[in-house]
């Protein structure tokens, strides 16, 4: 050991040379490997009896072994390590894609054979018929969309599904690497990722920021080729845990990366980890936590925003995916930190639909639209009430979107049928780039003389129910964050109380007994303001964010879809997760790494 600048430096037999306290560091947590050559010490910075090291991801592992060696050069002593290696100024050193693999006419005529690809929209009034004598104001529609990518599943195995064309996907991973990430955590990241890079494919791009007091990328934008992810998972098994947590910045450098990149694959993504607070940034008297999300990323770009242990800031995290239209997930135990990853991650590597803008038109002049519950998609009622729009985004294969419209109906003494509103769907295909407009019949109200006791829609209730119970966690939420714990514990009880009464709780709806569920558990993680802190507000948040996008996201310690309180889950989130599990399964160094202690 030697002394430089004021620092112990540490000088390992393989000659790499590290600050002792970095390290020293890193070695009390098990890792007895080099960070820039991969050589394993046996000697280490450490008085006392040696430490047996984590076990390392299995798989992961041997295709790193497949690398060839660093060579050693023992005339240089100090050698700058991976995470301190010279940065251009921008970006634009992403590498190239390949456009005639992606666009081929090979490729575009198997995905026309393969695939039948549209949207889907139908409609359902709360109630069959009106009287014709008379008028009702805030009459509930509900529009129902559905993105299909039907391929005869059952004719193919889980590997020729992977080869059925889709959208390659840029994707940029920010992770926190602070000193909490240390041990188990790190290593349960480095799995993690290592089960994301396997699983893209060759057209796909991705770059990994890492971030603790400062933020690094370790490599450019890269297609992940064989030798895209050798190199990939090299750069990842070499991170280390020390410092602080900048978020900010780690975000900042990701953001620099999507608009710095010379090519754009057809989706684009960013997915961000941490488990603690940013400390450079947030201030704690008045947090304002827009902060951490820079304005070059807008909402073109979503961030996928997973909180990990009950140590992170889930108020800001949360905030980070509303703003940039992603989600919220809260991983609250290590052991569903890669099944996490990889239901997200089956979502992004099956978007079907991208730019997809609803329209409600109204074809009775008399007609005019009330609200537009569309939940955390923007949407605005335009033209006196004539016209609606929802600006909705990308759509992955097999996803579901319930929107409720609300109409005022006349009176209408010289007809059968009044005729309402028409739907409206605009969109893209990320393959053919190509502008797709479907329209969908008009839809008509009976206007029988009598109309007698008609009964309600049941597709119209649990929508209802859906968004009730969304507006009541947001209220339960304000009165915890005021102080007022026993106040928001009512409020999901006066929720549980009215969703018992309904239409769908009477018929045994799925979603309905899914709700209560949730409502449930987010009371239990309310009984002390201790609670509510390790866990609560982060379970109430990641589920506003679920039901918000109506879209799947992590909660709590399972990504199970057989649980009552997953919703959204698509075939291809289920096969990915299908696929983790397996490996978890597969892997004896993963049960030792994630048995409870």
């Amino acid at each position: 050991m030697t002394q430089g600048g004021g620092h112990a430096i540490f000088t390992a037999e393989c000659s790499h040379s590290f600050h002792f306290h970095c390290i020293a560091s890193n070695v009390k947590h098990g890792n007895q490997i080099c960070p820039v050559c991969r050589a394993k010490w046996t000697e280490i910075p450490l008085q006392g009896p040696s430490i047996e090291p984590p076990p390392l991801n299995d798989t992961l592992m041997t295709v790193v072994r497949r690398l060839p060696p660093a060579r050693r050069d023992l005339s240089r002593r100090h050698v700058v390590p991976l995470f301190q290696t010279p940065e251009p100024s921008i970006y634009n050193d992403d590498e190239a894609l390949d456009q005639q693999l992606l666009f081929s006419n090979k490729n575009m005529n198997k995905v026309e054979n393969s695939l039948e690809k549209t949207m889907e929209i139908r409609t359902y009034p709360e109630v069959s018929s009106v009287s014709r004598f008379d008028s009702h104001e805030n009459f509930t529609i509900l529009v129902h969309l559905k993105a299909t990518s039907t391929t005869k599943r059952q004719n193919l195995c889980i590997s020729q599904l992977g080869q059925t064309p889709r959208a390659p996907v840029d994707l940029v991973t920010v992770l926190d690497i602070s000193g909490s990430m240390a041990g188990t955590k790190l290593a349960l990241l480095k799995r993690a990722m290592g089960f994301v890079i396997q699983n893209l494919g060759s057209n796909d791009r991705l770059s990994v920021i890492a971030f603790s007091s400062t933020a690094r990328r370790l490599f450019p934008l890269r297609r992940m080729s064989d030798t895209g992810k050798q190199q990939a998972l090299h750069a990842v098994n070499s991170l280390v845990a020390n410092g602080g947590t900048n978020i900010a910045e780690g975000l900042r450098k990701g953001a620099k990366i999507m608009e710095n990149r010379r090519e754009k694959n057809p989706v684009s993504s960013i997915i961000l980890l941490s488990d603690g607070q940013d400390t450079y940034t947030v201030s704690n008297s008045q947090p304002n936590y827009q902060q951490l999300l820079p304005n070059n990323l807008g909402t073109q770009i979503p961030v996928h925003v997973f909180g990990f242990g009950a140590d992170h800031d889930s108020s800001s995290m949360h905030s980070i995916s509303e703003v940039s239209g992603g989600t919220f997930s809260f991983i609250e135990t290590e052991a569903v930190m890669q099944d996490a990853f990889a239901q997200c991650i089956g979502g992004l590597l099956s978007v079907v639909v991208q730019e997809l803008q609803v329209e409600v038109e109204c074809v009775n002049p008399t007609i005019r639209l009330g609200l537009l519950k569309a939940g955390g998609y923007a949407s605005r009622v335009v033209d006196e009430g004539k016209r609606g729009f929802i600006d909705v985004g990308d759509l992955y294969a097999d996803e579901e979107r319930d929107f409720l419209v609300l109409v005022n109906i006349p009176t209408e003494c010289s007809r059968n049928l009044t005729p309402l509103i028409k739907v409206k769907c605009a969109y893209k295909d990320p393959l053919s780039k190509e502008i797709t407009t479907l329209e969908s019949e008009e839809f008509k109200i009976d206007r029988p003389e009598f109309a007698g006791e008609v009964a309600g829609s049941i597709e119209v209730d649990r929508q209802r129910n859906r968004f009730q119970v969304a507006d009541d966690m947001a209220l339960a939420r304000i009165a915890a964050e005021s102080g007022d714990l026993a106040a928001a514990v009512g409020i999901l009880e006066n929720s549980r109380q009215v969703l018992s009464k309904t239409v769908s709780a009477n018929s045994s709806d799925r979603l309905c007994v899914a709700l209560d569920a949730e409502l449930k558990e987010m009371q239990e993680r309310m009984a002390s303001r201790h609670v509510y802190e390790a866990s609560g507000r982060a379970y109430i948040l990641s589920g506003m964010s679920s039901h918000s996008w109506q879209r799947a996201t992590a909660r709590g310690d399972s990504t199970d879809g057989s649980s009552l309180v997953q919703a959204y889950q698509t075939p291809s989130m289920v096969e990915m997760l299908t696929r983790s599990q397996a490996m978890l399964l597969s892997s004896p160094s993963t049960q030792r790494l994630i048995q409870p202690r």
